[in-house]
């Protein structure tokens, strides 16, 4: 039995009784061909189930119509929000994108990096695990526009929120309501956000006039819900006397985590123990206990990104590497008491 084979420019030819390069002035220049012969080409694609590949096109040109976007972890909903605003500018192209999952992996970023360039893909979009990643330095100096999503990247363009004020607002607002002792939750603290989000509350210790030992420093080996369990656990753990009243988490998923088993113990949020989330992602919002969250334009940091991506992509050596940053804002919800007795 023979596989069917799919039917190629040389088909739709000789159905519609037109040359090769008829057929390809209709798919590729059609204002040049008359509206007779146009119809009948296009009759006779139709009758075939003619699609065309741009694979060869594409290779002569030097780059597909696909974008690429590196994510830290697909399963945090952040990154999908992010995601929904890269799209909807390369559907205004009419380009398609990939979303790669690193998994917060720095060797799966490496060989990600590695598989796009082969791909000859007209730009990638990363929020990196490593920022030194050399592959990302290579790729870009091999012609292939990178913009750094939710980071920075000195020489080159990026988008990121202002994360050191991002912790500063965490905290400030949890000093506000009457706290001292606090956990900071999140890690690996080589990952910038992290990092950026525990200076701010650093920095608002000090300048609330708290002791800056009654920082506690829960670092975690990712961000997700898993680990914010498992940081609840430790604070459960500690002594009372040295027990914080409130916990700020670099991400919400952390924060759900902690919520969790927060609740699984016994301690009340936010009577027991106030939390603080960041990101502000949908979940928060819907948690049994409404996390209080620093919120991040999600949709907006994908758009302007993928601007910036074009634009570099198209403009050339003209191009202008700009690093763009939002301001992240405090949106108080249930987990933190307004006012403390």
């Amino acid at each position: 039995m023979s596989v069917p084979t799919a039917p190629s420019m040389k088909d739709v030819a000789a159905l519609a009784g037109v040359s090769l390069g008829t057929v390809s002035n209709v798919l590729n220049r059609p204002q040049v061909v008359t509206e007779a012969t146009r119809t009948r080409v296009l009759a006779a694609i139709d009758e075939l189930g003619f699609v065309r590949n741009d694979s060869a096109r594409q290779l002569r040109a030097g780059r597909s119509r696909t974008l690429a976007y590196v994510v830290l972890d697909v399963a945090n909903p952040f990154f999908t929000d992010v995601e929904r605003g890269v799209t909807d500018v390369a559907d205004e192209h009419d380009l398609a994108v990939f979303l790669c999952n690193s998994a917060q992996d720095p060797r799966r970023q490496s060989r990600l990096l590695d598989l796009l360039e082969q791909q000859r893909v007209e730009g990638v979009l990363i929020t990196p695990v490593d920022a030194d990643d050399p592959g990302l330095e290579r790729l870009a100096g091999r012609g292939t526009p990178v913009v750094v999503v939710d980071g920075t990247w000195p020489g080159h363009c990026s988008v990121s929120v202002d994360d050191v004020l991002g912790g500063d607002l965490a905290i400030t607002h949890l000093l506000e309501n009457g706290h001292r002792r606090i956990a900071f939750v999140g890690g690996p603290t080589s990952l910038r956000q992290v990092a950026d989000r525990l200076e701010g509350a650093r920095q608002a210790m000090t300048r609330g006039g708290a002791n800056p030992e009654d920082l506690v420093v829960l670092e975690t080996e990712t961000l997700d819900v898993a680990h914010g369990r498992h940081a609840g656990s430790r604070l459960a753990g500690l002594p009372a006397r040295r027990r914080p009243t409130a916990a700020f988490c670099a991400n919400d998923l952390l924060a759900l985590g902690l919520l969790q088993e927060a609740t699984r113990l016994g301690i009340r949020v936010p009577e027991d123990l106030a939390i603080v989330g960041y990101d502000d992602i949908e979940f928060a919002d819907a948690a049994a206990v409404p996390l209080s969250s620093v919120a991040q334009p999600r949709h907006l940091l994908g758009r302007t990104a993928t601007e910036l991506l074009l634009e570099e992509a198209r403009s050339g050596a003209s191009h202008q590497h700009r690093q763009v940053s939002y301001p992240p804002e405090l949106v108080v919800r249930a987990s933190t008491r307004i006012t403390r007795n």
